[in-house]
């Protein structure tokens, strides 16, 4: 009897370890509530005082030092005291916990201990942040999400274009209304070019002008041509258009001052120009010259008119996605002053740490470290800001090649003209005969 009740429990236990591996694989959200979250909640609440002793997150309630006569005397903080924290409280990829801090300290401190709790816990990150002062939420991630994206969803509006998803599981939207230029970086094979890729089919349907601006002869740009209102494939065609962008700036500006009105989205709908959104591929090739007059005249020119257009364009309806491999002040001043233009930062897997601080350093030295330590085989990952000014790791969907010239060739007669920016082409056409 014993032997029969043996062989039950163990085929029991044998059926259970098959079905949760098969939630776990199929229903992974099913798995966390049901199995991940109690037992990480359970190691949250009993390693807590444990872990905040081991990394300085616990203090005394007697100040470490003492008089004794006219000496001040010091010594270890006597019965450490752990932060109180509050029951983990369970989200879709992970738990939250909120911690309220002793007097004195600061959350630079749990910065410091955040990789001592990934061990502890044994999950796959945790961020740190202050949401009010004297408190600190610490969220945990399970799992790492950007391993199997899923297709999230953001709801459709003028501008804004679904390129990924967030460490956090949510969708990774670029909103050029509400950040109105950005800069990506991203070595070779770092995953930059499909993500321009995926940011152009989102636009393509939008009622909205794609400039093109790629110095490598239109290689990468050129698959999307049917759609771009205009592309120029040199420095002296990204010259022209430039030019021509500004021109037509400004008349956005004149008829913004005759109208009394300080944007262009505060015109009539009839009055309205189009959105212009300009996609530089490849910044370098703008900012580099090979020492000839007309060389250096050709880098400052495109150096201004982009500082230009950054400044001004935001209210008028025009935006600037600048992507390249390599952004640094070796470039040249003017590339200082533009990235700081460019509040929308994206960066993938760089070759060199000065890009990384280029893209991210102003804005959180956090982030820098986390952009260097993308490896080589997380194609497409990358760490982004956020509206909040805060940061986080993400991860572009993958749009195949075919699909993306397919999307393009759809929307062709979509592409509005601007006529500014044809004449200075054709001009420019006339001048080389």
């Amino acid at each position: 009897m014993g032997a029969i009740l043996l062989a039950f429990a163990l085929a029991v236990l044998a059926w259970m370890l098959v079905v949760g591996d098969l939630v776990r694989r199929h229903r992974p959200a099913w798995h966390w509530y049901l199995i991940g979250y109690p037992v990480t909640a359970c190691r949250v609440v009993l390693t807590w005082r444990k872990v905040a002793m081991l990394n300085d997150l616990a203090v005394s309630r007697r100040p470490p030092r003492g008089l004794l006569g006219d000496l001040v005397v010091k010594g270890d903080p006597l019965r450490p005291v752990a932060p109180r924290i509050s029951f983990p409280r369970a989200t879709p990829m992970g738990l939250t916990a909120l911690v309220r801090l002793h007097a004195g300290q600061t959350p630079a401190t749990f910065l410091k201990a955040a990789d001592a709790l990934v061990h502890a816990w044994k999950v796959h990150a945790v961020r740190v942040t202050s949401p009010e002062r004297g408190l600190v939420l610490l969220t945990a991630t399970a799992t790492d999400p950007l391993q199997r994206p899923g297709l999230a969803t953001a709801p459709t509006e003028l501008l804004c274009a679904l390129v990924g998803v967030l460490e956090s599981g949510g969708a990774w939207v670029m909103n050029l209304r509400l950040v109105p230029h950005w800069l990506i970086v991203g070595a070779t094979r770092s995953g930059k070019s499909t993500l321009l890729a995926r940011l152009i089919t989102q636009l393509a349907a939008q009622r909205i002008a794609l400039v093109g601006i790629d110095c490598k002869g239109g290689m990468e740009l050129g698959l999307f041509a049917g759609r771009l209102s205009t592309l120029a494939t040199c420095r002296r065609e990204a010259v022209a258009v430039l030019s021509a962008l500004v021109v037509d700036m400004q008349d956005r500006m004149s008829a913004c001052r005759s109208a009394g009105v300080r944007s262009i989205w505060e015109l009539p709908d009839k009055l309205r120009p189009v959105p212009v959104v300009v996609i530089v591929d490849e910044i370098a090739e703008l900012y580099l010259s090979d020492g000839t007059r007309e060389s250096k005249a050709e880098a400052e020119q495109c150096s201004t008119l982009l500082l230009r257009l950054a400044q001004l364009g935001a209210a008028l309806g025009m935006h600037l996605v600048i992507a390249g491999q390599r952004v640094g002040s070796d470039l040249g001043p003017g590339v200082t002053a533009l990235r700081a233009q460019l509040g929308g930062r994206i960066c993938h897997r760089v070759n060199d740490p000065g890009t990384a601080e280029m893209a991210l350093g102003d804005l959180n030295k956090d982030a820098v470290a986390v952009a260097q330590a993308i490896t080589a085989q997380e194609r497409g990952v990358a760490v982004c800001t956020g509206p909040d000014g805060g940061w986080s790791r993400a991860r572009s969907h993958l749009t195949p090649t075919e699909e993306a010239v397919a999307t393009a060739r759809k929307y062709a007669p979509m592409a509005p003209d601007l006529p500014t920016v044809s004449r200075a082409l054709e001009a420019l056409g006339g001048d080389d005969k």
